[in-house]
């Protein structure tokens, strides 16, 4: 290959390796999942957890988007979802100012009021973290792909502050909500939500789903309509 031809070549392969973002990361074909969460599970790519080296909350848009268009960003939109006794302020009906939580991994009653200093108690978990994803295929996803990921109701659930804290960006092999008795449904949110986007998961994290998936082989997946937020 001559020289002058040569040169180019070299460039772009050096940029495939390094990331240097020459090419821009595709966007991300989504499907809803349906059937059985242990059916769904053995359709699930099986791949080593990738570096997080790269990650930033950023790169999945802003906290908290209104990607909907409804006019209300997605924590306002959660909250009045999954919280009971809503208190919605009136003149936007947006704005959650108080509320009571049913902790969907813990069974702990939060009474939540709007504040600084209270707000942290009612937290919006992913239930697939955003750095798990980052490491399991999001890496690779376009960024309109990633914060409709962030924003996307069937990967949120709100939940009690240090329950969620205590998670942190744990996948299913490494933690599991403190009420077994929603072990089922938590792991098939986890797994309609990493079907729907392609997300990989890791040998353990497979096994650890097959194992709680074994004890209620019926469960279903989480539909749209089942997770959609207020419109």
């Amino acid at each position: 290959m001559p020289a002058a031809r040569l040169v180019p070549t070299l460039v772009v392969l050096l940029a495939l390796v390094t990331g240097c973002g020459l090419l821009e990361p595709e966007a991300t074909s989504r499907r809803a999942a349906t059937g059985t969460a242990l059916d769904v599970l053995s359709s699930l790519e099986v791949r080593d957890r990738a570096p997080r080296a790269g990650y930033d909350r950023e790169l999945f848009g802003g906290a908290w988007a209104d990607v909907d268009g409804n006019g209300c960003d997605t924590r306002n939109d959660v909250l009045r979802r999954d919280l009971d006794d809503v208190d919605v302020d009136r003149r936007n009906g947006c704005l959650v100012w108080a509320g009571v939580l049913d902790d969907p991994y813990s069974g702990v009653v939060v009474d939540f009021v709007r504040g600084p200093e209270t707000s942290p108690e009612v937290q919006i978990d992913h239930v697939v973290a955003l750095s798990d994803a980052w490491q399991k295929g999001a890496r690779e996803w376009d960024a309109e792909t990633r914060e409709a990921f962030a924003n996307d109701p069937l990967n949120l659930l709100a939940v009690d502050g240090p329950t969620n804290e205590a998670k942190g960006d744990s996948d299913a092999a490494t933690w599991l909500p403190p009420d077994r008795t929603v072990w089922c449904a938590y792991v098939a949110r986890q797994v309609a939500v990493k079907a729907t986007y392609g997300a990989w998961v890791t040998a353990a994290e497979r096994a650890a789903m097959a194992r709680v998936l074994g004890e209620c082989p019926d469960e279903p997946v989480p539909v749209a309509d089942e997770t959609a937020t207020p419109g």
